[in-house]
């Protein structure tokens, strides 16, 4: 199994996970999706997405597989009057992830990251490792921790 850049980060800092590999269907690479392919409940495997705040610029949302980002709560806790998802088109560039294969680890640039408040109700969650198929399982204080990310209510539900 090949190992990633977000891996190998975790490596670095001495961190606990498990590579979880999975087949891509490139038409359907939603969170439920990925979810279903490694066995695991929806809202333990968190999706990665990219958004871009009126004033710090681009930023990362870590939120449940099930759940629905909530612009106005993350504009708040990030210091932002308003964020809006980060256009497809821009996303590879922003952090040399392509869709599918975003993960809040070894990103290009040092964006700041939320994640959502929920992560520290499970005793493992999965994100992304950095590619499509391939998912990091891991204790939640640990991703908080490694990215430095701030925990608070970002979800619509």
């Amino acid at each position: 199994m090949k190992k990633t850049n977000a891996a190998r980060i975790l490596d670095q800092h001495k961190i606990a996970y498990q590579l979880l590999e999975y087949p891509v269907d490139e038409t359907d690479l939603s969170a439920p999706a990925v979810a279903a392919k490694v066995g695991l409940p929806v809202e333990t495997v968190y999706k990665t997405l990219v958004l871009y705040g009126d004033k710090t610029g681009n930023l990362i949302a870590v939120i449940p597989g099930d759940a629905e980002i909530d612009l106005k709560a993350l504009a708040t806790m990030s210091g932002n009057k308003k964020c809006q998802m980060l256009p497809l088109r821009e996303v590879h560039d922003a952090t040399g992830y392509i869709r599918g294969g975003v993960s809040p680890l070894g990103l290009k640039k040092d964006f700041p990251i939320f994640i959502h408040n929920e992560i520290s109700n499970h005793s493992k969650i999965c994100v992304s490792a950095g590619m499509r198929g391939l998912q990091l399982q891991m204790a939640p204080e640990d991703l908080i921790a490694v990215t430095r990310a701030i925990t608070g209510k970002i979800t619509a539900s």
